[in-house]
């Protein structure tokens, strides 16, 4: 399969059905909606003006672009709506490779040429961020062809495959039509698309954060570090950053809100539902560098006359993280802390065993104005899964996570 690149298409003589030379290659565009990697048709700068030649029309690339149709046949391209132009929109730009987990810069496109019923077909295989592609550009044409392509041979490929490019789209008016390749870059870990967003601009942050599913965003938010977190939320309309901040940590998203203007929060905090919102307005009373200020309000916790087939049924119906189900909390009828049960002693037991009997001792918990030396200790000492939080009256009113703990060190460090 012969492949060509961008750089060398750009320029190239365009030639009519009457081998006319009639003008030279502009750009060359995609139209992802209905293929991300197939080139759909070139823009041609004629004498005329710029014109439209859809790939269908050609019949051959080789020394040049040779049409089938004729020139006065070419429509005139008044708009690239729905269009990815790959000089404009890819070239020297930032895009991430969803495979490597890292940003990168384009320098140049590679295309596999086939055929098919006889004319050329194109397709975008990857992109060059090496230094290949770099020469090949700055040296065009001053060099002659040959004695370029000899020099590249000695220069490593540096190539990323197109299906590990997510495109980020700082355009609002093409937004929508690009949303189809964040879909990839929604299937990294959280973490990963946060050190991803970390290393883009401000703008291409926003736009990445405007594309991704509400509670991919919510977790690659939530492993931002805090100045970043507090600039994408700050970026974001208020109805946006509020469908986001709701599928966070009721704790995380108390935090994150807390670090804001009044005015800003209040914003956010207008856009939520009244569930979501009750919750993290009723952390945000808290101080932060208190139990009470770093728990969170999703955990489960059953009468102490609950067995382990309650349990099962409740973590199934439990729409919190994996992790906040680690411990299983039992109340008397006033709310009362009365025990701790780990999750892998009702996985052992029959589904009749009470879960008082499976309580672990001691039973620790914490005030909701301890410390965060104080509870923090407290993991320290007894290798804690979750900690409970209770009130004045012993009532459970939330749980630490070691994420909570873990969120607490790295804001100090």
């Amino acid at each position: 399969m012969a492949t060509v690149s961008l750089s060398e298409l750009l320029g190239s003589t365009v030639y009519d059905a009457s081998g006319v030379a009639s003008g030279r290659v502009r750009e060359v565009a995609l139209a992802p909606q209905e293929d991300r990697s197939r080139v759909a048709l070139l823009i041609v700068k004629t004498p005329t003006g710029n014109r439209v030649l859809p790939l269908t029309a050609v019949s051959a690339i080789n020394g040049g672009i040779r049409a089938s149709t004729a020139a006065a046949d070419w429509t005139v391209a008044d708009g690239s709506e729905g269009l990815l132009l790959l000089s404009r929109d890819l070239l020297d730009q930032q895009v991430i490779d969803v495979h490597g987990r890292k940003v990168v810069r384009v320098n140049d496109v590679d295309f596999h040429q086939d055929s098919a019923q006889n004319r050329p077909v194109l397709k975008v295989g990857g992109v060059d961020v090496g230094a290949r592609g770099a020469v090949r550009r700055l040296l065009k044409g001053m060099v002659p062809a040959a004695a370029l392509r000899a020099l590249l041979l000695h220069i490593p490929p540096r190539d990323i495959p197109w299906d590990f490019i997510d495109l980020i789209e700082t355009d609002p008016a093409r937004r929508v039509r690009l949303k189809i390749s964040h879909e990839r870059l929604g299937k990294l870990h959280p973490a990963d698309i946060a050190d991803i967003v970390e290393d883009l601009a401000p703008d291409e942050r926003e736009a990445v954060f405007e594309t991704l599913d509400e509670g991919v965003a919510a977790g690659a938010l939530e492993e931002l570090e805090p100045k970043v977190q507090k600039s994408v939320l700050e970026s974001l309309d208020s109805d946006r950053a509020a469908d986001i901040v709701e599928e966070m940590e009721p704790d995380a998203a108390a935090d994150l809100l807390g670090d804001l203007s009044d005015e800003r929060s209040e914003e956010i905090l207008v856009q939520m539902q009244p569930e979501e919102r009750q919750e993290v307005a009723d952390l945000l009373e808290f101080k932060e560098n208190t139990a009470a200020g770093r728990m969170t309000t999703e955990f489960i916790a059953l009468p102490v006359t609950a067995t382990a087939r309650d349990a099962i049924e409740s973590m199934r119906s439990f729409e919190g993280r994996m992790e906040n189900m680690s411990v299983i909390y039992l109340t008397d009828s006033h709310g009362t802390l009365a025990g701790a049960v780990p999750l892998v002693k009702i996985v052992l037991s029959s589904s009749s065993t009470p879960l008082l009997a499976l309580s672990q001792e001691p039973l620790i918990s914490c005030h909701e104005d301890a410390k965060e030396h104080e509870f923090a200790e407290l993991f320290d000492k007894y290798n804690l899964l979750t900690l409970p939080v209770v009130d004045e009256h012993s009532q459970l009113t939330g749980v630490i996570t070691p994420d909570d703990v873990i969120a607490m060190l790295r804001a100090k460090l």
